[in-house]
């Protein structure tokens, strides 16, 4: 009876367990009100709306997808950087060979193009039907296009980053030149001729990327290549267009054109790194307002440009008027002929980067520059005087004519990169638009003054004309930081770089200058604290040493009194 008399209780307390158990249950289950309920339809019908709305949103997404346009799809494919080819602050892409031989090849074809219409100028002029007078307007057209696109276009390329800009250049031109293979009407493909060439500066957007990024123990010889990739372009355009032309139709041209210029844009889109900007607070009219600021204020680059401007009067003199000479009474040579001397710039290319391995990258580009210069003046005395007695003389003088011109040009360079490396695009346009204005007064003075006194007259007129860069190189040595003076003496092998700062400190750019300024004040007050701060505590420690030593003593007289 005990048993179950404590079985009946063990019952009865499970029940009482489960009986309070059921009722804490339903206590905690509260009864819903109408509020409750008009809560919970809110929440279900808010999450049915953000639903609907994730949904409407991701179709609207995949809507402005397919509804793109070509040319946002085009912006997206050029602005988009494979990995390999992202900047790494932590190991920057270097300039390597293979990347130097890219450039080259991308500035021998990309230059190229302002040259084809030269050897087929009568073959236009029967296409479209015109007279020999308006076809010439074709290659003035190309290089005034080429002048607008130095001045206004190759100073960005110290305000965006460089591979997208240069991507979207070719781009833009391979694009042109479809137009050019396709027209019919002489004055849309005069137009198409000017907007091409005005885009066709992609190669003054490389010299001075790889002057920035060149060691400086190999300046030279990265410039060097991709200088003589643009001889290489002026002169490979002449003979393709001729030979194509005269087998077959001169649209042939154009559509080779065409292709090569996508080959260099999917080439530079592969393996052409991603620079950072080299400026980010300064305006679009600033960077043009900067040039000028450039050439009043740096009297390397004003040397520099003063003495291309003779140095290129020479060189489109010589070759304008070297026609004249041949296809004379004296030579009477035919147009083919004329064209091969054009082969004479084989040599110098060959030689130029060799040359600036061994003598410009190991010396002072001042030395360079003067042997250049003297080349010049040798090859032009040569030609001058004996070309009207055997064509070796003209011969001589296109070979070390060329030969000193590229020297001159990679010595230049290598030396004005260095006046404001965040400025190199706009030092690069100063030193172009320069040279741009001796050739045009190299080509007006060499063809007067061969109307007046034929061959002699105009090639004294170039001996004068080097003369004065030899002068102006004289005026200033290697290491004057002023305008005029030989301050440093003529130290051919000290600093390879010859200016007015020292190749540690390369001048800065004006439109920075100020903010650098006030960082620099910055640091230096970091420092003095700095100093403060650690002559404080090494004045802290003295003291402690000292109160050490003085225990130290006490102890030791102590143990004596003892």
């Amino acid at each position: 009876m005990g048993e179950n008399a404590s079985n009946g209780d063990t019952g009865h307390d499970v029940q009482v367990q489960v009986q309070v158990q059921s009722s804490s249950s339903s206590a905690a289950r509260a009864p819903v009100t109408q509020e409750d309920r008009a809560l919970e339809d809110g929440h279900r019908e808010k999450n049915t709306d953000n639903a609907s709305d994730n949904g409407n949103a991701n179709a609207h997404d995949e809507n402005n997808l397919l509804s793109r346009s070509p040319l946002h799809r085009v912006y997206d494919i050029l602005t988009w950087t494979p990995p390999r080819c992202r900047w790494d602050p932590k190991n920057p892409p270097r300039l390597t060979m293979p990347l130097n031989l890219l450039f080259g090849f991308a500035c021998t074809f990309t230059v190229a193009n302002l040259y084809y219409s030269h050897p087929i100028l009568d073959v236009l002029s029967n296409a479209f039907h015109v007279s020999q007078e308006r076809v010439s307007v074709i290659p003035t057209v190309a290089q005034a296009g080429y002048a607008a696109g130095l001045l206004f276009l190759c100073p960005l390329g110290d305000l965006v980053k460089r591979r997208p800009f240069v991507l979207f250049l070719a781009w833009f031109t391979a694009t042109v030149c479809l137009g050019l293979c396709l027209t019919n009407s002489f004055g849309a493909f005069v137009a198409l001729t000017f907007i091409s060439s005005v885009t066709t500066v992609t190669p003054q957007i490389m010299l001075p990327l790889v002057g920035e990024l060149a060691p400086p123990n190999r300046r030279a010889t990265a410039i060097s290549i991709v200088v003589s990739g643009l001889l290489l372009g002026i002169l490979i355009a002449r003979l393709l267009s001729g030979i194509i032309a005269a087998y077959s139709s001169w649209r042939n041209v154009y559509w080779m054109s065409f292709a090569l210029q996508y080959v260099i844009l999917i080439l530079l889109w592969l393996f052409m790194p991603d620079y950072p900007q080299t400026n980010t607070n300064i305006s679009y009219f600033r960077i043009l307002w900067t040039i000028p600021e450039l050439v009043v204020k740096e009297p390397l680059l004003v040397q520099s440009c003063l003495m291309a401007f003779f140095v290129a009067s020479t060189f489109t003199s010589f070759w304008t008027t070297l026609t004249f000479l041949l296809s004379g009474d004296l030579y009477n040579y035919s147009t083919i002929i004329i064209g091969l001397f054009a082969l004479a710039g084989i040599v110098p290319m060959t030689v130029g980067p060799v040359f600036a391995r061994f003598f410009i990258d190991r010396f002072n580009t001042y030395t360079s520059v003067l042997v250049g210069e003297f080349t010049i003046l040798a090859a032009i005395i040569v030609g001058t005087y004996t070309g009207r007695f055997t064509v070796a003389g003209p011969i001589i003088q296109a070979i070390f004519l060329d030969f000193g011109q590229q020297i001159t040009q990679i010595a230049n360079r290598t030396a004005i990169y260095g006046v404001a490396p965040k400025a190199s695009n706009r030092v690069n346009t100063a030193y172009m638009v320069a040279v741009f204005c001796g050739q045009l007064m190299g080509t007006a003075a060499g063809n007067n003054l061969y109307a007046q006194g034929g061959w002699v007259r105009s090639g004294s007129a170039s001996v004068g004309f080097v003369g004065a860069a030899i002068v102006l190189c004289l005026l200033r040595g290697p290491h004057e930081k002023g305008w005029i003076g030989w301050h440093g003496g003529f130290d051919i092998r000290g600093r390879r770089r010859r200016g007015n700062q020292p190749e540690q400190q390369p001048a800065k750019d004006p439109a920075s200058a100020s903010s650098e300024g006030q960082a620099a004040a910055a640091d230096v007050d970091i420092v003095k604290e700095a100093a403060a701060t650690a002559n404080m505590s090494s004045g802290i420690q003295a003291e402690d040493t000292r109160n050490e030593e003085l225990k130290n003593h006490n102890a030791d007289h102590d143990q004596k009194l003892e």
